[in-house]
């Protein structure tokens, strides 16, 4: 008993430590999002956990408002480049969502395509670099280079690979009987799907949208080759803050972040309640 209670122990405080351990980057972030320039300059004995004067000069430096120590010039504020990340990213998850969970539902049910589920993982056994050099060259021909909507369909392309992975599995888990005893009852394959089976999969459908979401919210690469200047992302924005005075603006950066992780925490706190439900629905029972 008493060794039993031991490991018990061990084992929280390990589980304590790694969490410690993993949210350091972020208490980082929000330290340095408050500190004055002064501050997240400093070097040495000078730098701190905390910030001593805790000011919003950050924030308000990217969102084009005035600032007392920031007088750098920017080229764009921040609220452009947020609305192009929640405009690309959100139509990106609905396509993903829509074509993966279609496929999925198609080729769990019917069974056609034995190689489908290998076609559609294709895209991403490619370099980036060797995908997005015919891309760019599409999107300039039909002039989509440079905006959300073409920013959220090439999202929606590369993701869509992962939804339909995420989503056959939690169809594949979910018992035939049900949809057969509805059909028997006389509803068509289609009232099925949309009044049986897609409410049932609505925790499943909840963790994909975010894991989904998350990998267009986060992306570089693509947004950084397909955007020049109107509808750049957060991420590419976020590189572009820097001084020849001051350097890295951290501190401007540390505000962004701060904001970039509003839009994934709000969604996941609005589908919690699905969200470990979808995340264990298609897991082994025994």
């Amino acid at each position: 008993m008493q060794r039993s209670l031991s490991f018990e122990l061990l084992r929280y405080a390990l589980i304590a430590g790694f969490i410690l351990i993993s949210m350091v980057p972020t208490a980082w972030m929000i330290s340095m999002a408050f500190k004055p320039i002064a501050e997240w300059t400093a070097t040495g004995s000078d730098l701190t956990w905390w910030p001593r004067n805790p000011t919003l000069d950050n924030f308000r430096f990217i969102l084009g408002q005035s600032s007392t120590e920031l007088i750098v010039a920017l080229e764009r504020t921040a609220g452009r480049p947020i609305m192009s990340s929640l405009l690309s990213a959100g139509f990106g998850t609905l396509i993903a969502m829509f074509g993966g969970t279609m496929a999925a539902y198609g080729l769990s049910r019917f069974g056609a395509g034995a190689n489908l589920p290998l076609a559609l993982i294709q895209l991403r056994l490619f370099p980036p670099m060797a995908v997005m050099i015919p891309v760019m060259i599409m999107w300039a021909f039909l002039g989509l280079i440079d905006s959300w909507f073409g920013l959220g369909l090439i999202y929606g392309i590369v993701t869509l690979p992962f939804a339909f992975w995420l989503m056959k599995t939690f169809f594949d888990d979910m018992p035939h009987e049900i949809e057969d005893a509805a059909r028997v009852e006389g509803c068509s394959r289609f009232r099925v799907f949309i009044r049986i089976t897609l409410p049932m999969m609505r925790p499943a459908l909840a963790s994909s949208a975010l894991f989904v979401f998350i990998l267009n919210w986060s992306d570089y690469l693509i947004a950084l080759l397909l955007t020049t200047r109107d509808w750049v992302t957060i991420p590419v924005y976020m590189a572009s803050l820097s001084s020849s005075m001051t350097g890295q603006l951290y501190g401007a950066k540390a505000a962004l972040g701060m904001i970039a992780a509003i839009p994934p925490v709000i969604m996941g706190i609005a589908i919690q309640k699905h969200l470990v439900r979808g995340l264990t629905f298609g897991a082994l029972k025994g």
